[in-house]
Formats: structure tokens, C-alpha cells, sequence
């Protein structure tokens, strides 16, 4: 069972219903004993990085999601969940983040050029890091290289390279996704990605405690 954490920011049902629909248990909640008994959990957000990260401490939710990462249980976070689980955001001002990932939050205006939209909303292509052996991270193995994905952004994680398992082009390479252990971020929205990002949420959906795919 998969649990989405509930902590009053992000479109949770509609990530829920894609995990439902590649045929995974998925619930939507703020309960500390489901979320512990959770196989996985999935810490989704949108907005600004101030008023989640607040709302995620004084829910308390900040406290479990920090002990079942540290206890080994696969972590994603999307979006806004995935600037979270940073050091620190420089999004009008400077504030905390979860601090389970190394990397800071800082703005799109600041690499890309001048001409470019901000926020980056659209679909862009993914460029998939590739260990020694010339493969990407498992949460890719499903996917190609190139496959697009869908973001909607203003800030990015940036200082991050030793993390970092995906790239996507806006003018500049930004930060598209990122892993340490049994910690993973997606800057984009899988669960708005069409066929691709399904297969990114069931390689998701497959790893173990510590990071890995299960063995079949």
C-alpha cells in the first residue's frame, strides 16, 4: 500500500487515481500509524515552498515522513514534494526544508534567459543520467531517453549534481529528478505525464527499502 501524504496541499486524487490505475493500493492520508504501515509513501505539493513546508510541520507531517525515510521506506516526492525534501528554498525569502537530499531551491529566472516563460509550464524531454554501466536509475527503467514529461515550475533544485538522476532542457539544464538511498524527487508531474509517467510511478512502485527494485 502506497500512502499520499495529506497535509492540505497538492492534487492528491488525481494521484491516487493513476496509482490505482496501473493497479496499486493508494490512499490518501494524514494518519501516522497507516503511513507507518504504508510499503511506500509519496509526499506531493504545489504552490509556494513558505506555506507548504509550514503546513507540513505543524501537521505534523514533517516529523513521520522524516522517520520513515530515515527508517529506509521508499520516498517520493513530487513537485513541490520533491523541493521539500532539500536543504533550504530561496523562494521569496529563505526558509528549511526536510534536508534529506543535498541541494537548495532557487529560481528558473536566475539560469534561464531572459525570453523564457516563467513559470516553465509544458512538456520537455528527459535526459537520463547513466550509472557506470551505461544504465539510468531503476526509477527510469521503464522509460527512454528523450520521453517527455510535464512540468509546471518557477524554482528548481539547484547544487544538487551528486543526487541527481534527470535533466530536462529550459533554456538551461535544470534539475528534472533526483535520488539518494530510498529518497526519490520528481520535479515533474508523473501522474500528469501520460504513458511515461505511469511507468516512472510503477518502476516507483517496485523499489524496496533501500532504494532498490524488488527482485522478482
Amino acid at each position: 500500500m502506497i500512502a499520499i501524504i495529506d497535509y492540505g496541499v497538492g492534487n492528491l486524487f488525481s494521484l491516487q487515481s493513476s496509482l490505482k490505475y496501473i493497479g496499486e493500493e493508494a490512499v490518501v492520508t494524514a494518519d501516522v500509524d497507516i503511513i507507518r504501515k504504508a510499503d511506500r509513501i509519496i509526499l506531493p505539493g504545489v504552490g509556494a515552498f513558505k506555506d507548504a513546508a509550514a503546513k507540513l510541520r505543524d501537521s505534523g507531517m514533517a516529523d513521520i515522513v522524516m522517520e520513515q525515510a530515515k527508517a529506509g521506506k521508499p520516498l517520493m516526492g513530487i513537485c513541490l514534494g520533491m523541493q521539500l525534501l532539500l536543504e533550504k528554498s530561496f523562494e521569496y525569502g529563505e526558509y528549511d526544508g526536510l534536508g534529506l537530499i543535498k541541494g537548495q531551491v532557487v529560481p528558473i529566472a536566475d539560469a534561464a534567459p531572459a525570453e523564457y516563460k516563467i513559470p516553465h509550464i509544458g512538456w520537455n524531454a528527459l535526459k537520463l543520467a547513466k550509472d557506470q554501466d551505461g544504465q539510468p536509475d531503476p526509477l527510469f527503467k521503464y522509460i527512454n531517453e528523450g520521453d517527455y514529461v510535464y512540468f509546471v515550475h518557477s524554482y528548481y533544485a539547484a547544487d544538487c549534481a551528486e543526487s541527481t538522476i534527470a535533466t530536462t532542457e529550459y533554456g538551461a539544464e535544470l534539475t528534472a529528478a533526483v535520488s539518494s538511498g530510498n529518497v526519490y524527487g520528481c520535479q515533474f508531474h508523473p501522474e500528469k505525464s501520460g504513458d511515461v509517467g505511469m511507468k516512472i510511478l510503477r518502476a516507483f512502485c517496485e523499489m524496496t527499502a533501500d532504494g532498490k527494485e524488488a527482485v522478482e
